[in-house]
Parts: structure tokens; sequence; C-alpha cells
């Protein structure tokens, strides 16, 4: 793989983490190397913190906080702040995204991309900033004012995956900020650079010191305070259904506000009279963009029996041909895989699959160097369909979070209701059908937090994103996603006090 590795400032950094308005090394002076999942090259060189680390970020969010240093700043302006960071990532767009790109080993044109999202979320939250400024109660007496207000919920850590490292932080950091917060961002510690850059630009702009603070590191070590600790006020996790248990149950011993989204098993239905070629070409986009590594991945196709046979094997000659291949490869269409370890996860998935009677179409391994020069030093993991699957099948239930689709079949419009609600997950989903009316009404049956009509994928930040089920609790994006950073006060002011006369005043 050509890459211009050498543009990242990060290679040879090492003091990474930001605590209290400056750029530090961990206590412990350990150091993490990143490397590119597309050919194991070295990246990066960033700090890896421990538990004490995480405390001191957190300590200096507490400070900032309770100071009001920001919380007291006006909402319009720390939209305009918000506007400003947008402006600053637009400037320096081509760096950020070379970062992500080396980090997660995806196509620098996807990451270009989130890049465009990213600052869309930005700019989205820097204007609803102002615009919240309560409501008022109706109390019923002349003499009585009551409203609520909506004041930052105070110190919010975050915790981040690795699959879109900088756009899910900026879907936490953006309306923490908006809604007057202080924070602490744990990223994956396989993709921490976009972060890092991050923290540059909220510093260059002035953000007071102990607002935002990062921790880069594994989360065992760095991560699992953040969720117990009381002086964080919000935890706020987007990663593995596993891990988000354990970060709940460790946020009950304090009662904190949590936000989880765990992802899920997402069903794209396709009834018969769908449009074939869109509906394909959707199914393909739905299932391997980012080798799948998505948490609203279609990669659940429930598709009608009368065209199941046509459509599926369409669907396998188009997934055969699709060209895998390193982040500044012209030709390739998907990426590699995160690590080893998750390429193993994936084959294990899919040799599950095969125990249990299904059949792969095609892929079901590990790209080699036959498959492609270059494929056989990085994490590539060919695209893959699984016909004959049933509901029972651990294929349909778990989530491979791998380039992989499975096929279900339907006869009747309950039973692809059935079919696409039998899962423990409830995060997204798709319906094709050019008939409006039955697709609105199976879209209104299906328990899933984002529904596609003849569409599959986008989503809009002013739009709330979250699931149903296991796939999490609260909403990020939208004004929604706001309020996660926000609580809700009621104050009651009587403009004309009396005595209550409940208790008798009596002689002593």
């Amino acid at each position: 793989m050509s890459s211009p590795s050498n543009q990242n400032p990060l290679l040879h950094h090492g003091a990474t983490l930001f605590i209290d308005g400056a750029f530090t090394p961990a206590a412990s002076g350990e150091t993490r190397t990143i490397n590119c999942p597309a050919n194991g090259e070295a990246v990066a060189t960033v700090s890896e913190a421990g538990e004490a680390d995480s405390i001191k970020a957190i300590e200096a969010a507490r400070r900032s906080f309770d100071s009001g240093i920001w919380s007291s700043v006006p909402a319009a302006q720390r939209g305009d702040f918000l506007l400003k960071a947008a402006e600053q990532l637009v400037a320096r767009k081509a760096e950020f995204a070379l970062a992500e790109t080396l980090d997660t080993g995806k196509r620098l044109v996807e990451s270009e991309l989130d890049m465009d999202d990213i600052i869309s979320c930005f700019r989205y939250f820097g204007k609803l900033a102002g615009q919240e400024a309560g409501r008022v109660v109706d109390a019923n007496d002349p003499n009585v004012i009551s409203r609520i207000d909506y004041e930052p919920v105070g110190v919010a850590a975050m915790i981040t995956p690795w699959n879109y490292p900088l756009l899910q932080a900026a879907w936490k950091i953006a309306p923490a900020l908006a809604a007057g917060c202080s924070f602490v961002l744990k990223p994956a510690e396989l993709t921490p650079s976009t972060a890092i850059l991050m923290m540059e630009v909220l510093k260059d702009l002035g953000l007071p010191a102990g607002v935002a603070n990062l921790v880069t590191g594994a989360g065992a070590q760095a991560g699992a305070v953040l969720s117990e600790h009381k002086d964080v006020d919000l935890v706020s996790f987007t990663g593995g259904l596993v891990t988000g248990r354990k970060v709940a149950a460790a946020a009950a011993g304090t009662v904190k506000k949590v936000a989880l989204e765990l992802g899920g098993k997402n069903p794209n239905v396709v009834f018969a009279d769908a449009d074939f070629d869109a509906a394909l070409d959707n199914a393909l986009n739905g299932a391997f963009v980012h080798s799948g590594q998505v948490c609203s991945a279609g990669a659940r196709l429930v598709i009608h029996e009368s065209i199941a046979e046509k459509f599926v094997d369409e669907l396998v000659r188009r997934a055969q041909q699709i060209t895998l291949g390193g982040p500044f490869d012209q030709k390739a269409e998907t990426g590699a895989l995160i690590s080893a370890a998750h390429l193993e996860k994936v084959d294990a998935y899919v040799q599950a699959g095969i125990a249990e009677g299904a059949r792969v179409r095609c892929g079901g391994r590990r790209a080699t160097e036959q498959d492609g020069a270059g494929l056989g030093s990085g994490h590539f993991y060919l695209p893959t369909v699984i016909d004959q699957v049933t509901g029972s099948m651990s294929v349909a239930q778990d989530e491979a979070f791998g380039p992989t689709i499975t096929v279900e079949t339907f006869s009747t419009e309950d039973q692809a209701v059935a079919i696409a609600n039998d899962t423990i997950y409830g995060l997204a989903g798709a319906v094709w059908s050019q008939d409006a009316g039955k697709a609105a009404r199976v879209a209104k049956r299906l328990r899933h937090g984002t529904i596609w009509i003849n569409d599959y994928h986008p989503y809009l930040p002013q739009a709330e994103w979250g699931g149903f089920g296991q796939s999490g609790v609260g909403r990020e994006l939208g004004p929604t996603g706001l309020g996660e950073y926000q609580e809700a006060k009621h104050v009651y002011q009587n403009l004309n006090p009396q005595v209550t006369g409940w208790f008798a005043q009596k002689q002593s």
C-alpha cells in the first residue's frame, strides 16, 4: 500500500492525553503504537492512559464545570464556538481524513465523506444551541410564573468506538458543548488520532481549560472508571452490547444518566414489487460499505420468496465483484477489518452459521494475495453471502460487524414483520416496495429506531438516532440528542406570597 503516513503528525508524538487544557504523557510513561489495518504499518504513537490519568481528567472536568467557566457562557455564544470549530474542521479536512484513514484502514474517500458529516454535526448543534429557551408552564394563577429551564447535566464521560472514530465522538462532543457541559472523552484504543487532533482545534479556539479532556488507552485501564466515578454525571457509550451492559451496571452505583448505542441486527425487507435494481444495489451498500463495520449495516436480508432466487443469485454475483484494497487504492470499493482479532471473530461467526446448516454462497474466508495484490498483508475478509438461513440460527441473531449478509425468505406481510422484529436489537431497518401504503404500514410495525423506505443508510444530524430493545437507551442527534446533555428544572415563582394557614398559630 502506498501511503503518505509520514504526513501524520502523531507518528512520533507520545504526549497525547489532553487534561486541564494541556497535552501530557500518561503518568506511567507508557505508549501505544497504532498500526494501519490494511498493511500493519505503524501510523501513530500515543500515550497509554491508566486509571490515574482518567481520574485526573475527571477532576479537571469537575472543577471547570463547577466554576461555571463554560456553563455560564450564554448558549448562543457556545453555539458560535461550535460554528467556529466546524470552520476549523473544514480548513483541516484533509489532515483529519488522512489520520482517520490510517487508523481505521478505510478508504480515504470514505474518511473524507465522514468529515463532511462531522462538520454538519457541529454546525447543526451550533445553530441549535441558542434556540432552546425552556418553556413556560400555565399554573392557572396570575400570581405565579412557572417555567422549565434546561441546564447542563454536568460532567459527561464519552466512550466511543473504532469504526467511525471522530463521527461518533462528534455526536457527543457537539451537543455536550452546546449544552454547557464539561467532558472526558475516551476513544477506542485502536483509533485515537482524530480525537487528539480535535482537542487541538478546541484548544486553539480558546475553549477554557478543563472543559474538554481526552484520555487515550484501553477500556479496562482508562475507561472503566469513567462509568463508576461519583464526579461523572452522565456516561455516553457507543459500542458492543457486552461492554454496554458493563457500563450500565457500573453507572448504576451512582445512579448517573446513561446513554447507550449498542449496535443492531438490522433487517432489510424486500417485497416482490420493489424496484429490483435499486433494492439490489442498496442491499450491497447496506451490507458491505466499510466492510460491514457499521452499527446499522443491513446484514439481514429478508426477501419475498417469489423473487428470492433471482435476487440472491444477482447479489452473489455482484458481491464477488467487489474490489478490496487499501486506503489509497483508487480501484478499491471497500477495505480491511480493524484488526486480526476482529477478523477471527467475523470468521467464527460465518463458521458457526455453516455448522448450523446455512449455506455460504460466496466469500466466507480471509482474503489472500491470490484475491488481490497486498490483501494478504492486511485484515481483509471477502464479502460473504449466507443463504438458507432461519431465525433460530446464530447468524440470524448475532451481530457479525463484518462484510456478511444473511438471507431469509417470507411469503406474507405478517411473516416479513415477524422476521424483521425477531431480534433482541432494534437499531435500524429498511422496507422496499413500490406500494407506498404497504411500505408505510410495515415501517410502522417495525420495532427499530430508524426505518428507511426505499433507501438504506442515510441519516440527518437533525433527526434522532438510537435504538429499541438492546440496541441501547437514549438518542443522539436531533433536539433529543441535545437533551441527553441537559437536566430539566422546574422553577415555580409566587409573585404574591401569602400565609397558608395550614397549621394554626397557637399561643405558647
